[in-house]
């Protein structure tokens, strides 16, 4: 009898492991190096996300995909760009009334962005820095980075025009930002001088945090970097996970595949992706530097891993640091007029500078 139970208990127990062998899903599988190869999967929009985040979503399946060829005149590619964004800045301006004024600050082309027929802060002042991979978007970017926080902060904001690829190399980006702040010296003490931006600008606005230091500037009283981090682009674990699950930039090419044109159109040579001007969080004593930050990504963006380890390189250094992660969010979501997790992260930067700035 006993030995009948035990076989009909390891029967029992064979078939189920079986089936549960069937039925598991794909595992991924490491390589001796640590590569990891990852099975196929499908993501759903996540359920954290707001109704209008996951109609987003649903609706890229009806929008066209593909980046403009790398090759492609850098004119065409900026009009293109700017029509492309033209209703999200429309949009932007209906919710926000602004006013701007354009003028040269330092010799370089600036926009003032205040709030319309309202007061706005004169002790206090940003400066934005567009995004657009250091090679376009000077006006789309700049309008919808400009124009929320101006008009919900009561802010003047200085959008800055600076030099970009194919044109231009770094420094000179830095350099105009840095024409621009001392320009603003004359009238604001650094401490009520705020630096922000998303993507090449929120690159760029770490970038200024090691410049202005490193140049014999004063600090500035805080920095916003947004959808970037205070290390190189497309590296780290968000490279490759956005590159398949949003789509917005390729992930890194897999090995034997030749290089990626690079985002910035040469901006950056190879050498200069490790400098401590370009990359501060790598070099403690640089972002120790660093006056308080916010940093904002999203779950889904490339420049996820950027800005954590920047986070983590500025609470390292014991700068206060605050980092905000957008469920289901891609790059520069801020840029998004009716979206409710833009909004919130507008109203977060805005409360960050009245906070943090004298």
């Amino acid at each position: 009898m006993r030995r009948n139970t035990t076989l009909a208990l390891a029967l029992l127990v064979t078939t189920a492991t079986s089936s549960l062998a069937q039925e598991a899903p794909p595992r991924p599988v490491f390589g001796a190096d640590g590569t990891v190869e990852v099975p196929a999967f499908a993501l759903p929009a996540s359920v954290f996300s707001s109704p209008q985040a996951r109609e987003a979503q649903r609706s890229r399946a009806r929008q066209p995909g593909g980046s403009p060829p790398a090759n492609m005149d850098i004119k065409l590619v900026r009009q293109g760009l700017e029509m492309m964004m033209a209703p999200q800045v429309r949009r932007m301006r209906e919710i926000h009334a602004v006013d701007v004024v354009e003028k040269a600050m330092g010799g370089v082309r600036t926009q003032i962005i205040t709030p319309k027929g309202k007061p706005f802060d004169r002790k206090r002042v940003l400066i934005n820095l567009h995004g657009g991979a250091f090679s376009m978007c000077a006006e789309a970017c700049a309008m919808l980075e400009s124009i929320p926080v101006a008009a919900l902060g009561g802010y003047k904001v200085v959008t800055v025009d600076y030099r970009q690829a194919p044109e231009a190399r770094h420094p000179a980006a830095a350099e105009d930002v840095a024409a621009v702040y001392r320009e603003l010296l004359k009238s604001y003490k650094p401490g009520s001088i705020g630096i922000y931006g998303c993507s090449a600008g929120g690159a760029l606005t770490a970038q200024a945090g090691a410049w202005l230091p490193a140049h014999g500037l004063p600090q500035a009283g805080a920095l916003g970097i947004f959808g970037a981090g205070g290390v190189r682009f497309a590296a780290g674990d968000s490279a490759y996970i956005a590159g398949y699950i949003d789509g917005s930039f390729p992930a890194p090419p897999r090995p034997g595949e030749p290089p990626r044109p690079p985002l910035d159109r040469g901006y950056f040579s190879d050498e200069q992706r490790g400098d401590p001007i370009v990359s501060p969080a790598m070099h403690p004593d640089v972002i120790a530097k660093f006056p308080p930050t916010l940093l904002i990504t999203g779950t889904r963006a490339m420049d996820m891993s950027p800005a954590v380890v920047t986070n983590s390189a500025l609470l390292k250094a014991g700068v206060p640091s605050t980092l905000i992660v957008g469920e289901g969010m891609g790059h520069c979501y801020i840029y998004q007029p009716d979206l409710p997790e833009a909004k919130d992260a507008q109203q977060e930067i805005v409360d960050f500078f009245k906070a943090n700035l004298k």
